[in-house]
C-alpha cells in the first residue's frame, strides 16, 4: 500500500521550514508576529515554535520572543570561541580593570555552569584572586545570573532540568526563587553576588550580547566585602556596561573582517 503523507503534514513541514529560515537569518520572532507570516492562527504557531525549541533549533529569550537555537548556529558567523571573546573582550576588561581599580573578571556560560576565561588581579593587599579556566555554578555567580537573566524560561528549565547544583555558600536552592531572582536582575539591569561564591567576596555582574543578542558572555568585579560599600554600585554597573559595550561593538567590527 503506497503510503501518501496527508495535505496537513506537509503544510506543517512546510511552515517549520519557513520559521527555520526566518530564525537562520537572524531575527527574533514572537508567536503573534510568526503567525501572522505564516498565515495561521497564533495557537499553530505557538505549536510549531514549541517544535523548534524542543529539537533545539529555536529557544526563547526573556521577552518571549523566539530566535535561532544552537542547532542552526553551532559553527554559525555568530559563534566566537574562547580564544575570539578573550582577544576581543581584553582591552575592554583593562578599561574596567583602570575604571574599578579591583579585581574584574570575564566569564562564559557552559550548561549550568560558568567559566573563567580571564581576569585581572587586584595589586591592593586585601583583594581577591583572579580565576582562570574554574568553573562553578552560575546561578551563584553576578556574572553567570547576568547571562541567565537573558535566558527564556523554557531554556532556564532545560538548563535546570536536574535541579540546581549544591554549593556551599549558594542562597538559592531551587528554579522557582532562582527565576525570581532573575527578573530582579532583568529590571536593575546588573546581577549582584554577595558572598554566594564564596565568603568574604562581594561583586556585580553585566552580560555582553553577540551581534545576534545572544547572551555570550559577561563581566563582572570581585572585591572583597570588607571593602565593598553600596556606595560603589552604581560608578561600577556604569563601568561594566561601558566594558560590555565596547566588546559588543568588538564583536561586530570581527565579523565585518570575517564576512
Amino acid at each position: 500500500m503506497q503510503n501518501i503523507e496527508s495535505p496537513s503534514k506537509l503544510e506543517s513541514v512546510d511552515r517549520a521550514l519557513q520559521l527555520l529560515i526566518i530564525l537562520r537569518g537572524g531575527e527574533s520572532i514572537s508567536v503573534k508576529a510568526a503567525g501572522e507570516r505564516l498565515g495561521v492562527a497564533p495557537s499553530t504557531a505557538h505549536r510549531l515554535l514549541g517544535a523548534l525549541v524542543a529539537r533545539d533549533f529555536a529557544i526563547q529569550d526573556r521577552e518571549r520572543r523566539y530566535r535561532a537555537g544552537p542547532q542552526l548556529t553551532p559553527h554559525g558567523e555568530a559563534n566566537f570561541s574562547v580564544n575570539q571573546l578573550r582577544q576581543v573582550g581584553r582591552p575592554a576588561l583593562q578599561k574596567l580593570y583602570g575604571d574599578i581599580n579591583d579585581t574584574v573578571q570575564l566569564m562564559i556560560l557552559m550548561g549550568p555552569h560558568i567559566r573563567f576565561i580571564d581576569g585581572i588581579e587586584s595589586e591592593a593587599a586585601l583583594h581577591v584572586k583572579a580565576r582562570m579556566g574554574d568553573l562553578m555554578p552560575a546561578y551563584c555567580s553576578a556574572g553567570g545570573k547576568a547571562i541567565l537573566a537573558e535566558l527564556g524560561n523554557i531554556e532556564l528549565e532545560k538548563i535546570y532540568r536536574g535541579g540546581l547544583t549544591p554549593w556551599p555558600t549558594a542562597r538559592i536552592h531551587a528554579l522557582p526563587a532562582l527565576k525570581r531572582q532573575l527578573a530582579t536582575v532583568r529590571k536593575a539591569g546588573y546581577a549582584t553576588n554577595f558572598e554566594e561564591t564564596e565568603q568574604g567576596v562581594s561583586g556585580l555582574g553585566v552580560c555582553i550580547r553577540d551581534p545576534a543578542g545572544k547572551p555570550i558572555a559577561a563581566y563582572t568585579t570581585a572585591i572583597p566585602t570588607a571593602r565593598f560599600q553600596k556606595s560603589m554600585v552604581a560608578d561600577h554597573v556604569k563601568a561594566l556596561h561601558e566594558a560590555a559595550s565596547m566588546t559588543e561593538k568588538g564583536l561586530v567590527a570581527g565579523l565585518g573582517l570575517r564576512g
